[in-house]
């Protein structure tokens, strides 16, 4: 597997690497731990791991972090450790969508390098700011749309780009959930809180959480940029801010003088049965394309006229793009933790280039700050577009 490193005796250091949020009991922030040993490339070193410096120290004694590299904000962990001999060379920024502008805007004007979670921020005008910061700072923006590091969307993408599907002309992405069914953000449950209060989440909910991961990955397959979208966002939960559920037709811009290809996306946290049912499917004029993630190691291909194929994660079919970010056998399943750890060693892999000045290797692929601002693009044109009984909107 080319994505390892580990047992390469030349290979490089490990990163030093800090954390804004992820303390304790905070789902996404263990995520991220995870992630970023799995090819151990990094090493966490420093934390602002709450916004309770009470709380941040606990965390950070739970991680083995060194107290005085404990922060008690994220705004005095960059300070610091920008002036430190062996202080943090990246930081992975884990909080509410609201906190993202301003601690990554910390990091960035200092010259850390940021790994973020998705949405970018929480309102497009920051968005384009932090974009301005991170162009400016010579550092990179990575987002952790980590979808993209699954080995059978990367392999859908190269076939795309091959034109094994022919010109493109249907693309429908869904990511249904049913965990906000009832009001759990009315019990005090953490994660529901948040994400559905405007004031932390953003002007989305389902549509920030949930659709703006669909939305990356069709792009990312396809390499469509859209042009426009119309949208139905609804609130089913009696007294919910946000939105819970949308249903939104897409229409992508035209490739070399053809015809847009079209697209439908929904997302929903009140769909009971599902879990996290992220599914994607791409039509074009040669064939389709077919990948869920419940069993991220199968994609099926059906060329037009012929029987549907199915590929496998490490299988005979498994094209260069999917065999990179491929760690074991085919036959013993590789998932949700495997394919965020690859956003990490493909930052990784940049991170050193960058400071080697060695050229970056252009199989190398991750989220950066400009898909971001697509994303939070995508969620105000979607809540502009509903508003408007569902009027066709440009993306801002």
């Amino acid at each position: 597997m080319a994505i390892e490193g580990s047992k390469d005796e030349s290979r490089s250091p490990r990163i030093r690497i800090g954390m804004v949020g992820g303390g304790s009991g905070a789902f996404i922030g263990a995520v991220h731990r995870i992630a970023m040993r799995i090819d151990d490339q990094f090493d966490l070193v420093a934390g602002a791991l709450s916004s309770t410096a009470e709380k941040a120290q606990a965390s950070g004694r739970e991680l083995g972090l060194d107290p005085s590299r404990t922060y008690a904000s994220y705004k005095e962990m960059a300070i610091r450790e920008a002036k430190l001999k062996n202080g943090i060379e990246a930081v992975a920024i884990v909080t509410p969508n609201h906190v993202h502008y301003d601690a990554a805007k910390e990091f960035l004007k200092r010259g850390i390098h940021v790994i973020c979670d998705k949405p970018l921020t929480s309102n497009l005008a920051d968005a384009n700011k932090l974009k301005k910061v991170a162009d400016e700072s010579g550092a990179l923006f990575i987002l952790t749309h980590n979808y993209t590091g699954y080995p059978m969307i990367r392999q859908a993408r190269e076939m795309v780009a091959e034109g094994l599907l022919g010109d493109l002309r249907v693309v429908q992405a869904e990511y249904p959930q049913d965990w906000l069914t009832e009001p759990v953000e009315q019990t005090g449950q953490k994660q529901a809180a948040w994400r559905t209060d405007p004031a932390r989440s953003g002007a989305g909910g389902s549509t920030g959480d949930i659709g703006t991961h669909a939305f990356n990955l069709a792009s990312f397959v396809t390499g469509l940029e859209l042009d426009s979208l119309a949208a139905d966002l609804d609130s089913f939960v009696e007294g919910r801010a946000l939105d819970d559920n949308a249903h939104v037709m897409l229409r992508f811009q035209p490739k070399n003088g053809g015809r847009p290809a079209k697209g439908m996306l929904w997302c929903s946290q009140v769909a009971p049965g599902h879990e996290n049912g992220l599914k994607l499917r791409v039509y074009g004029s040669k064939g389709g394309l077919e990948w869920v993630q419940a069993d991220p190691n199968y994609l099926w291909f059906t060329p037009f006229g012929e029987q549907k194929r199915l590929i496998t994660r490490g299988g005979a079919g498994a094209n260069a793009a999917a065999s990179r970010v491929t760690r074991i056998p085919s036959g013993h399943p590789e998932g949700y933790l495997e394919a965020f750890a690859t956003i990490y060693t493909e930052a990784a892999r940049a991170i050193n280039a960058r400071k080697t000045g060695a050229d970056l290797d252009p199989a190398v692929i991750y989220p950066t700050v400009d898909d971001g601002v697509k994303g939070v693009a995508f969620v105000e044109a979607c809540v502009a577009s509903s508003k408007r009984n569902g009027a066709w909107v440009k993306l801002g």
